[in-house]
């Protein structure tokens, strides 16, 4: 048998450099480890929980999450408001509305969607008088 052959310095350059970034990113660009928890966080309670509100909230969740991506993919740093001056001509960076207007729909829909979610699961708990997924399951299959 042979010696494991040691890392070349490649592999190590590479490691002691990634941590510092990985930190420095986490320093300067919160708002996308604040998208990461929030839609990992949301994706699991959609996924794990068998109680159907919680499955609402964690829908929720991973809504404000893409909502918080969206906005924050938007920022420009400098950016002004994009309405040009009637005795000036366009100088600069301008924030483009467009990802806002998006987001600000989609809050529309994801609050009427949570309302009507909301509004069956009340129907089933009158029905079944249980939240639980599994339980629901056994007793429409009897």
């Amino acid at each position: 048998m042979t010696a494991a052959a040691a890392p070349s310095p490649s592999v190590a350059l590479l490691a002691e450099r990634t941590l510092p970034l990985a930190l420095e990113v986490l320093s300067t660009r919160y708002a996308y480890a604040t998208f990461a928890i929030l839609f990992a966080i949301g994706l699991y309670m959609m996924i794990a929980s068998p109680n159907l509100v919680k499955k609402i909230i964690g829908l929720n969740l991973f809504q404000s999450a893409i909502f918080l991506f969206f906005v924050a993919m938007a920022y420009v740093r400098g950016g002004s408001v994009p309405v040009i001056p009637t005795e000036g001509g366009a100088v600069g960076e301008y924030a483009s509305p467009l990802p806002q207007v998006i987001v600000l729909t989609a809050i529309v829909v994801g609050v009427s969607l949570t309302a009507v979610a909301l509004a069956l699961i009340v129907r089933l708990y009158t029905e079944y008088g249980t939240l639980n997924e599994a339980t629901i399951r056994e007793v429409m299959d009897e």
